[in-house]
């Protein structure tokens, strides 16, 4: 089956903010961006210094897929901002106890295979996935030798913090 994550009514207009924030309710529903109002329901939050136009698309809760040979939808993640020639994929969480990054880390590695498997990513230079965590913003512990691993697997490099620095 084809998926298009590219073209999809979820997709939000382009926006270029100087800071904006990325928000899951945590309830079924898809995340999306919200302005400087809405602060407290950031999750992650985008720093875009220079003003590009950057584009968010809800993948989870947004663009179904499922699992070939049976009816259960593939974890994915929450979306992915894309610009220039850019693409950062985002996963976001809002709870404090253990666990919360292999299950990141887990969703984003599925995503990133099945937009391989229906686009060619060449076209992007930057490719970055983002596990960011409310409770966790900083998250610092993070493993140079699994750093190395997902890049060698994926050709994403991984960031594990809230705050997302656009360039």
């Amino acid at each position: 089956m084809s998926v298009n994550f590219f073209e999809t009514p979820c997709r939000e207009p382009a926006r270029n903010n100087l800071v904006f924030g990325i928000c899951d309710d945590q309830h079924g529903s898809k995340a999306y961006t919200a302005d400087d109002f809405f602060r407290e329901k950031w999750i992650a939050i985008v720093k875009n210094g220079q003003q590009l136009e950057i584009t968010f698309t809800p993948i989870d809760n947004c663009i179904p897929i499922y699992k070939e040979g049976t009816g259960d939808e593939e974890s994915t993640c929450d979306g992915m901002l894309t610009f220039s020639s850019s693409l950062f994929l985002v996963e976001l969480k809002n709870w404090g106890t253990g666990g919360w990054l292999p299950k990141a880390i887990k969703q984003l590695r599925n995503t990133i295979e099945l937009i391989n498997a229906n686009h060619d990513l060449s076209v992007f230079k930057y490719k970055k996935a983002y596990a960011c965590n409310k409770k966790h913003p900083n998250f610092s512990v993070f493993d140079n030798e699994m750093r190395k691993e997902f890049f060698m697997k994926t050709k994403f490099r991984i960031d594990i913090q809230a705050e997302i620095v656009i360039k």
